[in-house]
């Protein structure tokens, strides 16, 4: 029945029952408040996804069709941007029609297809899409589901496991071709760079149908309008999602799944059979993370959250989509086995050796800390904060959104500021601040004993050279102005003003420097040195003065906390790092 009303001729916009049912997918009380700052919502953008999935031959194909509306302007041209994985003939759109009529497809960058709209769409007018879809989903990497994976930040530009296969796990992140977000002269935004996130598009309503074989499972957001059994072709997977900026698909088997109510919403948290005891930490981490952010940044459009296990790589620990996040495996299974991050890591077999030592020494090199068991509780916070960040992420840049190619640094360092501010509401004071010190200032002084140097954080994702790199100043070093600026307004005037920007730009398209003019409209005689905060640490390379000068001192203060090791050990960490950054 989803079937046919998927892909039935469209009813006029205005009494869709599409539409309709795509809002199920809100909170009763936030219809009303969104039609208040983006107009009808029957006039957003409303795709139609139609996809099979054949998850051994790692193939997919299907039909996706977008109505589009034109309001303030005329629409002569539309742009669609894929994964950044669709390079070559890995994802292919073909038979592409406007009304009905064929329309060229032209391709002006791998991930980017433009299709000329003529005549022009004129303002208030309705339009139908539709194209074709065909892909061949590459093979996951080697490393992606293990720590060694999440360990190795510096590899080469890609998109994180996002469009990748695994035996169990299909992740098709990018594979339903979504209209660019324009520039004011009309050009598509950037597309990825292959480091950083993929992309961010207009709050849209989706309405999708996956079809995959039996024993095979789908995860997308939205509200699950059911599975329907389909004797040629397996199970067919229905979901409805209103006013989201991306609709990520996922495919999984042998996954299990628990869940629980927070204020209405109802959290799922699907993971491997094997990591069912972290799976459901996992979900009470969720669960947690919403409940401190929802009373002080606002409450979250969605009445379902999903949280899906999924075997990233190259850094990646998590992510983010609206009313849905992932976590790499990992993390699960460094949680389970905290020796797994030292197996098959090239140069740590002596470090390994090293901490089997000093574990067998006790008190005195260690100063009574039991290394294992300190790298396990570190692993175990890390899993906390990487949920915290996530979540984080469904306000910034979900509700509000911000270019992730162009201003990535808006929406990052926010966000995992967000994640300290969490730690310190859920744990208290010291336990943020250790977090603070183990997480962003050790991120930054890693990567400048390796060798990394440092540089402004605002520009564009592929003005950085590396993950590592992007790591290092976006995650590390850039959210600290947020803690420098808290410290400069005081608690209460920074808090108001993050519920501030959370109100005012919700749905809507967020600047870089939009959250400081918040903070100055909170306190008004701090704004020349507000304005001189953010330009030091995000336009300046003044990491080393205010974060300390790379040492591994600086580094065991921030990742081994209460672990104090005796000077010949120092020295031996500090021969295995090799020489300090310039």
């Amino acid at each position: 029945m989803v079937l046919v009303l998927l892909f039935a001729a469209a009813p006029a916009l205005g009494g869709s029952p599409e539409v309709q049912l795509c809002l199920q997918h809100l909170k009763p009380s936030e219809r009303e408040r969104a039609e208040k700052r983006m107009g009808p919502l029957e006039q957003l953008p409303l795709y139609r996804v139609q996809l099979e999935v054949e998850p051994t031959r790692r193939e997919v194909k299907g039909r996706v069709q977008v109505e589009v509306f034109a309001k303030k302007r005329k629409i002569s041209e539309l742009f669609l941007r894929l994964t950044p994985n669709a390079s070559g003939t890995k994802v292919k759109l073909s038979e592409a029609t406007l009304d009905g009529k064929p329309v060229t497809l032209e391709r002006p960058e791998p991930t980017l297809f433009r299709l000329p709209v003529e005549p022009p769409l004129e303002p208030g007018a309705v339009a139908k899409l539709e194209v074709m879809l065909q892909a061949s989903v590459p093979r996951g990497k080697a490393n992606a589901g293990s720590l060694l994976g999440a360990l190795g930040a510096s590899g080469p530009p890609g998109d994180y496991g996002a469009f990748a296969a695994s035996p169990d796990f299909l992740s098709l992140v990018g594979i339903v071709p979504m209209m660019s977000p324009l520039s004011a002269d009309g050009r598509p935004w950037a597309g990825p760079s292959g480091i950083g996130d993929l992309a961010l598009y207009e709050p849209s309503n989706v309405l999708a149908s996956i079809t995959v074989p039996h024993g095979w499972q789908v995860h997308a957001t939205g509200v699950a309008l059911g599975e329907v059994p389909e004797k040629s072709r397996g199970v067919r997977f229905s979901f409805a999602a209103a006013l989201v900026r991306d609709f990520p698909v996922f495919v999984s088997r042998g996954y299990e799944s628990s869940s629980k109510t927070v204020n209405g919403v109802t959290v799922e948290s699907f993971y491997a059979a094997r990591d069912a005891a972290v799976g459901q930490r996992v979900l009470q981490y969720t669960a947690s993370a919403l409940e401190e952010f929802e009373p002080r940044l606002g409450t979250l459009p969605y009445r379902h959250f999903r949280v899906v296990e999924a075997p990233l790589s190259d850094g990646a620990g998590g992510m983010e989509f609206q009313g849905l996040i992932t976590v790499g495996t990992s993390l699960y299974r460094g949680v389970a086995d905290p020796n797994s991050i030292l197996s098959g890591v090239q140069g740590m077999e002596m470090f390994e050796a090293m901490m089997k030592e000093l574990s067998a020494l006790g008190g005195g090199a260690t100063g009574g800390v039991n290394p294992f068991a300190h790298i396990a509780k570190s692993i175990e916070r890390t899993l906390e904060f990487t949920v915290a960040h996530e979540v984080g992420h469904q306000y910034f840049a979900g509700l509000v959104g911000t270019d992730p190619i162009k201003d990535p640094v808006a929406d990052e360092a926010l966000t995992q500021y967000a994640s300290v501010l969490y730690f310190e509401w859920a744990h208290g004071t010291a336990a943020a601040e250790s977090l603070r010190q183990e997480t962003l200032v050790a991120a930054y002084h890693m990567y400048r004993l390796t060798g990394g140097e440092d540089g402004p954080a605002h520009r564009p994702t592929e003005e950085f050279g590396s993950s590592m790199e992007y790591g290092a100043i976006v995650y590390g070093k850039a959210p600290l102005m947020y803690h420098a600026a808290r410290k400069l307004v005081g608690d209460e005037a920074f808090l108001r003003a993050l519920r501030s920007y959370v109100d005012t730009y919700r749905y809507q398209w967020a600047c870089a420097d939009c959250f400081r003019k918040e903070l100055v409209k909170a306190s008004p005689p701090h704004a020349g040195a507000l304005e001189r905060l953010q330009h030091r640490w995000w336009r300046e390379a003044k990491g080393d003065e205010d974060l300390g000068a790379p040492g591994i001192e600086a580094l065991l203060g921030g990742s081994l906390g209460d672990m104090k090791l005796d000077p010949e050990t120092m020295k031996l960490l500090q021969d295995m790092l090799g020489p300090t950054g310039k």
